[in-house]
């Protein structure tokens, strides 16, 4: 585990009484199939999250399109779930848009995707994005070129977070995007930790994503680019 000089982490997260308005938020989304290509995918969960892990959303989508694949192992969402706390997709981003203050700083991993698919406009829903992928790469002197991290490996080597036990979920993922923002902006001022963590993130093998280990699962195109079983073009 990589732990910077003088940062703790508690497992219930920061205990603040009455913490400061916040500026910094992560959005996740979580998706089903309703198709079995890698392109056929519908919003089912949404999560917002402060800079001080307030969950201010935890919404639950009905697709309008008939569902092929849960994908329960990668998104922990059940037919039941979304029978039972699901509400339509115009429905749940105007909540969002509601939580969400227009000078809000986006964090996240791919932090681009999750606001495509929420329909969410730089400039008028929120301020500013900033991308975990990128403020993580690292120069890899072995091939010449960055390497950048999928948000399970950050996660599991530099906040020692259990990274193998059940799916994802958009609100723990939102949580680990703010933690890891936070951890960037500790570490920025002191090279020898912001070198000592590349270091880290660079000696230890990401664990292979879900796409690679199934390159489909019940029938569906995980998407994986070397491992694609559809022949669907990849959008981004």
């Amino acid at each position: 585990m990589f732990v910077p000089a003088g940062m703790m982490f508690y497992p219930g997260g920061p205990q603040l009484a009455q913490p400061p308005a916040a500026k910094y938020f992560s959005i996740d989304v979580e998706c089903v199939a309703t198709g079995t290509d890698h392109n056929a995918r519908a919003v089912a969960q949404i999560s917002l999250v402060d800079e001080y892990e307030r969950v201010l959303a935890n919404l639950y989508v009905q697709p309008e399109q008939p569902v092929v694949s849960y994908l329960t192992p990668l998104t922990g969402l059940t037919p039941e779930l979304l029978a039972q706390h699901g509400m339509p997709l115009t429905q749940a981003v105007g909540i969002l848009q509601a939580a969400l203050p227009t000078h809000a700083v986006l964090v996240g991993q791919n932090i681009a995707k999750d606001v495509q698919w929420l329909g969410l406009k730089e400039g008028v829903h929120f301020e500013q994005m900033m991308d975990l992928t990128g403020l993580f790469r690292v120069w890899n002197p072995q091939y010449k070129s960055y390497s950048v991290f999928g948000q399970d490996h950050l996660a599991k080597i530099l906040l020692n977070w259990d990274t193998g036990v059940g799916g994802h979920d958009a609100v723990g993922d939102a949580v680990k995007s703010i933690r890891l923002f936070k951890l960037h902006q500790q570490l920025q001022p002191t090279p020898e930790q912001w070198q000592a963590a590349q270091a880290a993130l660079l000696a230890t093998p990401p664990q292979p994503s879900f796409a690679r280990q199934n390159p489909s699962y019940e029938g569906v195109c995980m998407g994986n680019r070397k491992t694609c079983t559809c022949g669907a073009p990849f959008l981004g």
